[in-house]
């Protein structure tokens, strides 16, 4: 089979081919197909199948690049893998939406239909849950909303913090003092919003406490009104610690918890703060649960291929492991979207009331 697509201009096609046509190659390569150049037409060659889904997928390419984006392999990857699953028309909604801009002029955007819900989640709630594995963008577009509000003057300082957990070793005595000891484990807070507004800018903002990056331990006894509230790896919490953390909530303000209930690190028979948080807050109105999964990965394409090796690996394993990934899928009635690969802990956690 033959099929021919326009494309308007040769700087669109410069665009849409990426760089040594490396974009062309992994769409060639994904669908078995030939596709070649003539002048400002895409003619596409092979299967009849495979021709009518890459049509779909460069077509989805061009809709975007029309919206001033640069095409990367990743939105090539990201692209074929939604039409492959029949999700093409949900493409056309990405592009064009930036979050912010960074110290060096490069705006944020969702890059995933999971990140641009995730985006509208922040925006329409008080309270977002963000779940997901690592490389999805959950702390950085949260931390991007952050610098957004705080530069249209939605609030008046952003508060980030974590809880301090080691990763599985034991670290033994840090020298310096407390804020020495502590700075490690808050290194990726401190690295967004140094993307964000520069090194300059950002110590400026801490040292007028617009900018505070804190351990969660410092946030006991506080009301945080006027603020935006980041709570990173969440699923290091405790559950007293997130009821802890939760109350901190005050008037005009916005508390996002991101985490991956894949990878905890608390003590065993420790429960997760953040699992808890998921079954009890379901329900709650200006509360919403974003969960993102392995299609969202904006980092290296072998990331995504990790996580997947890793989720069947766990799910299929004769002794699996006490977190495992298991796909579902349940309608939210309120904003008539799928949440998909809900992550759960030997099937006792419950969503909307049903059982998983």
């Amino acid at each position: 089979m033959e099929q021919i697509v326009p494309i308007e201009s040769v700087e669109l096609i410069s665009n849409v081919f990426g760089n040594f046509d490396e974009n062309i190659k992994i769409i060639e390569q994904q669908f078995k197909v030939n596709i070649t150049n003539r002048e400002t037409d895409l003619k596409i060659t092979g299967g009849t199948e495979e021709v009518f889904n890459t049509a779909k997928v460069i077509e989805s390419l061009i809709s975007i690049a029309l919206k001033g984006e640069r095409i990367t392999t990743q939105n090539v990857n990201y692209f074929i893998s939604m039409v492959m699953d029949g999700n093409e028309e949900a493409l056309k909604e990405l592009g064009g939406d930036c979050i912010c801009v960074t110290a060096k002029g490069k705006p944020i955007k969702p890059k995933t239909i999971g990140q641009k819900n995730y985006v509208k989640a922040i925006a329409s709630n008080t309270i977002t849950l963000s779940v997901g594995p690592a490389g999805t963008g959950k702390t950085y577009v949260a931390v991007a909303m952050a610098v957004s509000a705080l530069r249209n003057k939605s609030v008046s300082r952003i508060i980030l913090t974590r809880p301090a957990v080691e990763a599985g070793e034991k670290l033994g005595f840090l020298p310096g003092d407390l804020q020495n000891k502590v700075d490690p484990y808050l290194r990726p807070l401190h690295d967004a919003l140094f993307d964000m507004l520069g090194v300059e800018t950002y110590q400026r903002y801490v040292e007028k406490q617009v900018i505070e990056v804190a351990p969660l331990a410092y946030m006991r006894g506080r009301t945080l009104d006027d603020s935006f509230i980041i709570l990173d790896e969440a699923q290091n919490t405790t559950y007293e610690q997130m009821k802890m953390f939760l109350t901190r909530l005050g008037f005009n303000s916005k508390i996002v918890i991101t985490g991956d209930i894949t990878q905890i690190d608390l003590p065993f028979g420790k429960k997760s703060g953040l699992k808890e948080a998921v079954r009890i807050l379901e329900n709650i109105p200006d509360i919403s649960i974003s969960v993102l999964t392995y299609k969202d990965v904006v980092r290296h394409v072998l990331v995504q291929k990790i996580i997947q090796a890793y989720e069947k690996a766990e799910t299929f394993s004769e002794k699996p492991s006490q977190y495992n990934v298991r796909s579902r899928y349940k309608k939210d009635e309120n904003k008539n979207e799928n949440i998909k690969n809900m992550y759960t802990a030997k099937g006792k956690m419950k969503f909307k009331g049903k059982k998983f």
